[in-house]
């Protein structure tokens, strides 16, 4: 089975006084790839620039463009059209197996900037580990993670960790992502934070455009690459739209840059989903 989702993703900055110019990064344009194919996708930016694509090296296609005209605001619209498929089925590995290849998997089996443990967290890891195999650890510690740090929108900022999620027992679906791969690489468990969207309705109406999210999720190193959403609690399938992939969020974050004169700045951000079949 699968969907063919439109993505409709708007972000909007305003500046208390002019900027003139500004240097940005989208990572904006969803992945191609076995369980997923981008049919179209463009970025449009207000005022217009020159844009150039490059993939960056976690393989996140990149956008690039410069604004070398002074302007109050930046609006950054994109558009994609992508077909999803169902949930994969992990590979099956055994803990040999996965120590035999942490070489191959050595960036991410150590901690990233926003997913250092403490002690409680490797301890933790490594009771899971101690009794059941590795895709039954990517569950339980999903599990775990779930049951400590409450999904409660606007409680964390883009800058929390993983450890100040935890100790706050609150966060939204980055907290819960950087927890749950802090734990696992603990573990022994190489594994990627994923960033995209998500439709928010297991039975989406055909043609109907809701208010989507932003999403993150991780994935696990199971002989394969096999994606989980542990804040839903679900393989990663039909509703889940890939964009990009790294360490944590800050390898991943949707628009980025730097700008030249100007004040503070103010933010707005709208996703739009619609599923077309």
């Amino acid at each position: 089975m699968s969907w063919r989702l439109r993505i409709r993703h708007t972000t909007g900055y305003r500046y208390d006084t002019e900027v003139a110019s500004s240097y940005n990064e989208a990572r904006l344009a969803p992945q191609t790839e076995l369980s997923q194919l981008t049919i179209e996708s463009s970025v449009m930016t207000s005022p217009g620039a020159t844009q150039q694509r490059y993939w960056d090296y976690w393989g996140t296609q990149v956008t690039a463009f410069d604004v070398h005209e002074p302007h109050a605001e930046l609006e950054v619209t994109a558009t994609s059209l992508v077909d999803t498929s169902d949930p994969r089925e992990p590979e099956p590995v055994t803990w040999s197996e996965l120590d035999a290849a942490r070489d191959l998997h050595a960036e991410l089996l150590v901690p990233s900037a926003r997913t250092v443990p403490d002690a409680e967290l490797v301890e933790l890891a490594a009771q899971a580990r101690s009794r059941q195999s590795p895709y039954e650890v990517v569950l339980a510690l999903s599990e775990t993670v779930r049951d400590r740090v409450a999904y409660q929108p606007g409680s964390t900022g883009v800058r929390t960790s993983a450890l100040q999620a935890w100790e706050l027992g609150q966060g939204v679906c980055q907290d819960i992502a950087h927890v749950t791969l802090a734990m696992l690489r603990a573990a022994g468990v190489p594994a990627r934070y994923v960033s995209g969207y998500l439709h928010p309705q297991p039975d989406a109406v055909l043609g109907e455009v809701v208010v989507g999210e932003s999403h993150a999720w991780v994935e696990a190193w199971l002989g394969g690459w096999w994606p989980f959403d542990p804040t839903n609690d679900l393989p990663v399938g039909l509703r889940h739209v890939t964009v990009a992939r790294g360490r944590d969020y800050g390898d991943v974050p949707p628009l980025k840059g730097v700008y030249a004169g100007g004040g503070s700045q103010s933010l707005g951000v709208r996703v739009e989903v619609t599923r077309l079949a």
